[in-house]
């Protein structure tokens, strides 16, 4: 199956001259909805991971059933303030300005095994302060995986020696 015949790209969204790839319509067609959770099953499986992160607020959609499917963890990585309880907090900046994402400080133990995952790579500054971040918590971030690569905006240039993998990449 193709799952690019699955995601729909919507022009000039969030702004004029974007073309937004929505993977909305890809989670409303079960058959290509449990296709690509095999797959990045599969992926996500050689990495023998404990727990899976998911990014605010896509990621989510992608980590918690897959984590559910492999029999793992879940945590939520998320924008300042949105989460209750002790925190760790990682800034970082965009080309727009800066952000800043946290986790709960107990979601991760020293030396466990994360992956982590989003709907889509573009020019990563998220994926790679979540990378930042695990690490700071000392566990071992041992993957990460979207379901859509933007390549031509080298998003996964900022990922270091982390594995990264997607579903489906576009050029342009």
């Amino acid at each position: 199956m193709d799952l690019k015949d699955h995601i729909r790209g919507i022009p000039d969204f969030p702004k004029p001259g974007i073309l937004f790839y929505d993977i909305s319509t890809l989670l409303a067609q079960p058959d290509a909805w449990q296709v690509a959770m095999g797959r990045l099953a599969k992926i996500v499986s050689r990495h023998q991971p404990d727990i899976l992160a998911g990014l605010d607020a896509r990621g989510f959609l992608v980590a918690a059933p897959l984590a559910l499917k492999l029999g793992l963890g879940f945590t939520m990585v998320r924008k300042q303030g949105k989460l209750p309880g002790e925190t760790m907090s990682y800034a970082y900046d965009l080309e727009y300005g800066s952000n800043t994402v946290e986790i709960q400080k107990d979601c991760v133990q020293p030396g466990q095994r994360v992956v982590i995952l989003d709907d889509l790579l573009a020019t990563d500054g998220t994926m790679e302060a979540a990378i930042n971040l695990f690490k700071q918590a000392g566990a071992d971030v041992v993957g990460t995986a979207c379901i859509i690569e933007l390549n031509f905006l080298k998003g996964r240039d900022k990922l270091g020696d982390v594995p990264f993998d997607t579903l489906v990449s576009y050029d342009d």
